[in-house]
């Protein structure tokens, strides 16, 4: 039994060409809308079993309003976002908003039916793939810059850390001394616990480490008075 849906999307040769898709297939299209913010008002004017809506950039803020006012509006109408692959936060944000499957723009007309079935019957409709690459992502979030820059400079103590400027300034052994105040072989040390604390071989890797991850930014100056 087809669906009676709509098609809405802020591309209109994009809604248009899904929507005469999906005819061929048998569902009953009742629009094919654009842009997304207006066609919430038609779609809960019309009153679909499925609403298809395109987004182009899922975690960006006001993205999914049009959901949160179908389906505040019109609860018994099931929304899927067609969109790009999303960050664990478009995602959340989708269902969130009250969307019930989320399917990528790239999916094949298959795929977007399934979709349309199982949102229709009340199942969560979303790609096992792209739950398990969100969870993946949630239980082991990439370490930005500043977070990395913050996670290393707790390692180092407040001379470590002086020594870590200077010697991203390119200052070598007998430079760090005298500039310290300290015998050169204290400084030797000093440098290699800096090497061993960071994880790296060489000063010109501690030094590129230390200003790809903002850590030189933390350290509140080159620490000379």
């Amino acid at each position: 039994m087809g669906v009676r849906l709509m098609v809405v999307d802020d591309h209109r040769l994009l809604a248009e060409a899904l929507a005469s898709a999906l005819k061929l297939r048998g569902h009953r299209v009742l629009a094919a809308a654009a842009p997304v913010a207006g066609a919430a008002e038609l779609v809960v004017q019309r009153a679909p079993e499925v609403c298809l809506l395109g987004t182009a950039a899922p975690a960006e803020p006001g993205a999914f309003d049009p959901v949160v006012r179908i389906k505040r509006e019109r609860p018994q109408v099931a929304v899927v976002v067609l969109g790009p692959v999303p960050s664990p936060r478009g995602i959340a944000a989708a269902f969130a908003a009250g969307a019930s499957g989320y399917v990528r723009h790239d999916e094949r007309i298959e795929g977007v039916e399934r979709a349309m079935v199982k949102a229709r019957a009340g199942e969560a409709a979303v790609a096992p793939q792209l739950l398990q690459g969100a969870f993946d992502e949630l239980l082991n979030p990439p370490v930005q810059p500043d977070d990395e820059g913050r996670r290393l400079l707790r390692m180092l103590t407040p001379r470590e850390a002086e020594v870590l400027v200077r010697v991203a300034e390119g200052e070598g052994t007998r430079g760090i001394a005298a500039g310290m105040g300290i015998a050169p072989s204290t400084a030797r040390t000093h440098v290699q616990r800096v090497l061993m604390k960071l994880g790296v071989g060489s000063r010109l890797e501690a030094a590129a480490l230390a200003a790809r991850t903002g850590l030189l930014d933390r350290t509140g100056g080159p620490g000379r008075r």
